[in-house]
């Protein structure tokens, strides 16, 4: 490739380039969303069609980066886990970042109308994406388990608060009063003494998010018979306790 006298700009780039060895996170989360889903009416406190869109823009990330092992998510974010020994954009942070980010945004748009087939978006949807290096096994455990401990804690306040809203009457300002203070044992109180929701019976996909995991699975052949093939299989499950990891012991491990 021919050179200009212009070239030395390059020298400007900063080399973001990930440690070795290391698991690479990248999260998304959605930017402006409170006022995004109002404007184009979420359902509250969770709009069952919405957190699917979210799974399927996810699901077409891990289809295009097969480092990716692991992904969860969980109201309007997303963690995208890459292998510790992936090469993927010689492990630069931003092209990680920037790339999956465009991906999963592009996707939400993409596959916006088999999930609201009647709403035309009002504006677009924006996204920010972010790089984090976790070195052990453990760290990265702890990582998702932080994820959904969010996910737990939100969505019981959220399910408590929009319940006094619209079933107990309450205004805004009246529930966020009421909720000042409490524990989790005073929200599910609230929901069961006033409004009989056992929150222990919601939906798992709202409790504890979603898993989206690459995982050999049996599948059918045409002339009869089975073989095993990669697929992304999408779950609703704790990943806090060791059930799950000793499950897929394979997402731990080095290819």
């Amino acid at each position: 490739m021919a050179k200009s006298k212009f070239e030395y700009v390059r020298l400007f780039e900063v080399d973001d380039r990930c440690l070795p060895n290391t698991w690479i996170v990248v999260r998304v989360d959605g930017k402006g969303f409170h006022k995004f889903s109002t404007e184009h009416g979420y359902e509250k406190p969770n709009d069952i069609k919405a957190l699917s869109l979210m799974n399927r823009a996810a699901t077409s990330v891990m289809e295009e980066f097969k480092d990716i092992c692991l992904a969860y998510g969980q109201s309007d974010e997303y963690s995208f886990v890459f292998r510790k020994e992936t090469q993927a954009y010689s492990r630069r942070s931003a092209k990680l970042s920037t790339n999956v980010c465009s991906l999963f945004t592009s996707a939400f748009v993409y596959y916006w109308n088999e999930y609201f087939p009647t709403i035309k978006p009002r504006y677009p949807p924006v996204f920010d994406g972010r790089t984090v290096l976790y070195p052990s096994n453990q760290n990265i455990r702890d990582y998702l388990s932080w994820r959904q401990a969010d996910c737990h804690i939100n969505n019981l306040y959220n399910t408590t608060f929009w319940a006094l809203i619209l079933k107990g009457g309450l205004t805004p300002t009246e529930a966020e009063n009421k909720l000042k203070g409490t524990l989790s044992g005073d929200k599910n109180e609230i929901l069961f003494s006033q409004f009989a929701i056992n929150y222990n019976t919601e939906p798992e996909m709202l409790r504890k998010g979603t898993v989206l995991v690459r995982r050999k699975v049996a599948v059918a052949l045409p002339n009869g018979g089975t073989r095993e093939k990669s697929q992304i299989v999408q779950e609703h499950v704790d990943i806090i306790g060791d059930e799950f990891w000793n499950t897929n012991t394979h997402l731990l491990t080095l290819t």
